[in-house]
């Protein structure tokens, strides 16, 4: 019998606070050379939204934490897959942050995430071995990757896998990329299953450390004169885009590969939302590579315009959210071939194609 790996519970938890663009018209934008951009902040605003498609985004209230998210999607997956905490074999809680708390510069990584969202959860079983994975934006697709490994070696029959990201408080308010992050966290049950009509297809995942390792980083802010010992994250926008597009794309390509499925078969792809702009260039190369043309607007779910970049918890929030419904443009059935696919620090790229 073949084992495949089947999401039987989503939740995700998007944070109420609801911060907009024009709220960013009171700040002073400077380079990482620490010099003043000169441009109105309105107009630096706007050509903002042009390019990343991001309209306002999320932050969580002062008294939560990451893994208090974490925990929170975990209950809204957990209870959407009926099952006994106590059967979970693995909590994998994706982040790249720590746990960061309000009023802190610390962020904590002792204990784990995961063991957090383990003790939050009640579960007293001390063979749900829980553990921390630290890839990046596609650290959630990993998490899953890492679930499917389980079960094909028969190691696990329950996974729970989280992404929770607490950008709000790790960005530099002088930096113009710091309106693109937000909060929040998104989780599955993942199960395995012998000869399911439905589960992961195949993968792949690549990582380039050598020339691409600072693309994103943490640095001082950009304002002069700051403190070298506080850091938030950076990025080298040009660089990061043209990494993703040349790299998405074939990752994708042989992730549809490994999985024995041609691009027409996919109804939908769960793309990172790290940027509009990029992502729907992303999916026109990818249709490209097969001489294909693309409406992106019909097969790539987006809800970076509300909620902006969450890092890690963009692509199980944004499944979430079309398997219940709300992207009402979108939704997914039984029998339908997605793909979840990434790009983030490391630089790390990955690819799951799944069907539903």
């Amino acid at each position: 019998m073949s084992t495949s790996t089947v999401i039987t519970g989503t939740g995700s938890f998007i944070p109420p606070v609801i911060k907009y663009n024009r709220e960013f018209a009171v700040n002073d934008f400077y380079t990482q050379d620490q010099e003043r951009i000169p441009n109105a902040a309105e107009e630096i605003i706007e050509k903002f939204r042009k390019i990343t498609g991001i309209s306002e985004r999320r932050y969580a209230t002062e008294d939560m934490s990451t893994s208090d998210m974490a925990c929170l999607a975990a209950q809204y997956a957990i209870a959407d897959a009926a099952i006994d905490p106590e059967t979970i074999d693995y909590i994998i809680v994706a982040h790249n942050f720590g746990n960061v708390m309000k009023h802190t510069i610390q962020m904590d990584a002792v204990p784990s995430l995961a063991s957090h969202v383990k003790h939050a959860l009640g579960i007293a079983n001390p063979s749900c071995i829980p553990y921390d994975l630290l890839f990046g934006c596609p650290g959630w697709v990993q998490g899953l990757m890492q679930a499917d490994v389980y079960f094909k070696a028969k190691a696990a029959k329950r996974c729970l896998v989280i992404g929770t990201e607490m950008l709000s408080r790790v960005i530099d308010m002088y930096d113009r990329d710091s309106m693109i992050f937000s909060d929040g966290a998104g989780a599955c049950v993942a199960e395995a299953r012998e000869d399911a009509d439905n589960g992961i297809l195949g993968s792949s995942a690549a990582s380039y450390a050598l020339n691409e390792l600072q693309y994103i980083n943490m640095g001082k802010s950009n304002f002069p004169g700051s403190d070298e010992r506080i850091r938030f994250i950076k990025m080298q926008g040009r660089k990061v885009y043209e990494f993703a597009l040349k790299y998405v794309p074939l990752a994708i390509k042989s992730c549809l590969e490994n999985a024995g499925v041609t691009l027409s078969d996919v109804r939908k792809i769960f793309i990172h939302q790290a940027n509009e702009k990029m992502d729907d260039a992303i999916i026109k190369a990818l249709y490209a590579l097969y001489g294909q043309t693309v409406v992106t607007e019909e097969v790539m779910p987006l809800n970076i315009r509300e909620l902006g970049n969450s890092s890690v918890a963009t692509i199980p929030t944004l499944f979430d959210m079309v398997r219940k419904g709300a992207i009402p443009q979108h939704s997914v059935s039984p029998g339908d071939i997605v793909v979840f696919a990434s790009v983030g620090a490391g630089m790390n790229i990955n690819a799951v194609c799944y069907r539903i």
